[in-house]
């Protein structure tokens, strides 16, 4: 076997290892953010780029733009930009060894970024049904030498791979706008029989958010408890007018009538297969209970009571309070300080009301950005 031969044998077991070490991490991603990262830097280090970036169309078809051009932060240019631009729209690749001898080359990102392009890669990259989705980029070879044919061939490699996993993770992204969608729709449904508006719940889901991301939770849990918290209330369109709108005191018959929102809404979102809306039956039936027990549908106490259920239910009591109602006007903030004092570990769990209130101009700042 020759030295060459060695070399290059060596050199497909380094190329082996680079893939092998992203494929797992690529797989199992299905944030498009974080997915744009790891196929950008696996194609840095499969040809030896000072930068590598993938750029996307945009929703409206007008602009590439892109989150991995390492170094920098989001850029964008006009769909028929510079090299990115033509590789989109005549569907070629390009191996370019000096980038100002280029007349397709946009300096614009250069003048703004300060930094100086020489060699430049482009790989164009396509969905399931063979539209062009985007441009794969890699600039300046490490050392300054220049890209070479058998780099292109590695970038359209990756690209073809890059391809499915980044469409897998658009659609991804697409389902879970559309079901963010959804439960603000259904958490503003009840809303909508009140007197209250679907800012509440909103602002709502922001606070739940905000109070579990303060408790240590994982941040898909939080994310899960922002959006399972607007359903909290869906019970309510199962309340008479009269009771859910009624100004004055209830009667006990009224007063338990009303309290039903929480099964009903517990017993319409439980049947779900769905991860989330089950949550959502969890914060449901448990965000009016309370710690000592004295609270409904079940008289759950303490640890019984799960985490999803407690932080909504400071969050709910909260955002009623320095609110408008039907029964009542906006308390002062002092007021609010001294009932949530009065409750820690009585009505709610001690160690969320204290993280309300260190935070409290925080949830405040949350209430104010989305009035009524």
């Amino acid at each position: 076997m020759s030295v060459l031969e060695d070399d290059m044998k060596r050199s497909d077991k380094e190329m082996l290892d680079i893939l092998f070490s992203y494929v797992p991490k690529i797989a199992e991603s299905k944030q498009l953010d974080s997915l744009l990262v790891l196929i950008a830097d696996l194609g840095r280090k499969f040809v030896l780029a000072e930068r590598c970036s993938l750029w996307l169309v945009s929703s409206d078809g007008k602009e590439l733009w892109t989150k991995v051009a390492h170094g920098t932060s989001e850029i964008r240019i006009p769909v028929t930009g510079g090299f990115v631009g033509y590789s989109l729209a005549y569907d070629e690749p390009l191996l370019i060894e000096d980038a100002y001898e280029d007349e397709r080359f946009d300096r614009s990102v250069d003048l703004k970024s300060g930094y100086r392009t020489r060699s430049v890669l482009t790989v164009p990259f396509k969905d399931s049904v063979g539209k062009v989705m985007g441009v794969f980029q890699a600039i300046n070879k490490k050392n300054n030498g220049c890209f070479t044919e058998e780099d292109l061939k590695f970038l359209q490699l990756t690209a073809v791979y890059s391809a499915k996993s980044l469409e897998s993770a658009m659609l991804f992204q697409e389902l879970e706008r559309n079901q963010e969608e959804i439960t603000l729709i259904l958490g503003a449904a009840a809303e909508c029989r009140s007197h209250e508006t679907g800012n509440h719940v909103k602002r709502v889901a922001k606070m739940s958010y905000t109070l579990a991301k303060y408790a240590g939770l994982p941040e898909v849990l939080c994310q899960k408890i922002r959006l399972a918290s607007t359903m909290h209330d869906l019970g309510k369109i199962g309340i008479p007018d009269e009771i859910l709108n009624k100004q004055g005191k209830f009667t006990p018959e009224e007063y338990n009538i009303m309290k039903s929102h929480s099964k009903m809404g517990h017993d319409m979102l439980v049947q779900s297969n769905c991860e989330l809306l089950r949550l959502a039956a969890e914060i449901a039936i448990s965000h009016h209970e309370r710690i000592d027990g004295k609270g409904y549908p079940l008289g759950l106490s303490g640890d019984d009571i799960p985490l999803s259920g407690k932080i909504c239910a400071v969050v709910d009591v909260f955002d009623a309070l320095i609110n408008t109602r039907c029964y009542k006007q906006p308390w002062s903030r002092e007021r609010v300080v001294a009932l949530y004092q009065e409750e820690r570990g009585c009505q709610f769990e001690a160690s969320l009301v204290d993280i309300l209130l260190e935070h409290l101009d925080e949830f405040y700042a949350i209430n104010d950005s989305m009035p009524d």
